[in-house]
């Protein structure tokens, strides 16, 4: 059996979460014997994969990992375990980046929602238009589409 015949049995030992994060940030399964992609892996990447590895967890206000999370808590749990601080609140996360257009965002971004100069919601940006976030009490940390035009996007330091 070559090497791209055990893909599909690598894909299915993986599971839906790891084949989520895998097709998040527009990666693909590295078989054995192949170069590896995460040696690679920037940050932004790594705080984007460790994001999707937490779907499914309750949303908690306040809370900053590891089993529940609130938004921000997400983003700072997701970027600490890729080597990066950031503070605490969205507010003061979107002061600690480097505000970026969003033509020029990429996965592993972060994104603020923000009403007038007010931010008050934070998530990781997956690509296509999609994020990685703890929504809200009584969800989960979970991929959804960008519902609104009124965000900014930040990149970590």
């Amino acid at each position: 059996m070559t090497a791209l015949n055990r893909v599909p049995s690598l894909m299915a030992r993986a599971g839906t979460a790891s084949a989520l994060t895998i097709a998040a940030v527009g990666g693909s399964i590295v078989a054995p014997g192949f170069a590896s992609e995460a040696a690679a892996a920037t940050p932004a990447t790594k705080a984007l994969q460790i994001a999707a590895s937490k779907k499914g967890s309750p949303y908690k206000y306040g809370a900053i990992g590891p089993h529940r999370f609130d938004c921000s808590g997400l983003t700072l749990y997701s970027f600490k375990k890729a080597g990066k601080k950031l503070p605490r609140t969205a507010a003061q996360q979107y002061n600690k980046t480097r505000h970026i257009s969003a033509k020029s965002r990429k996965a592993g971004d972060l994104v603020f929602f923000h009403s007038g100069s007010n931010v008050y919601h934070v998530g990781i940006y997956a690509g296509k238009n999609k994020l990685w976030h703890s929504p809200k009490s009584g969800d989960v940390v979970r991929l959804q589409k960008i519902w609104t035009k009124s965000v900014w996007y930040g990149r970590v330091k």
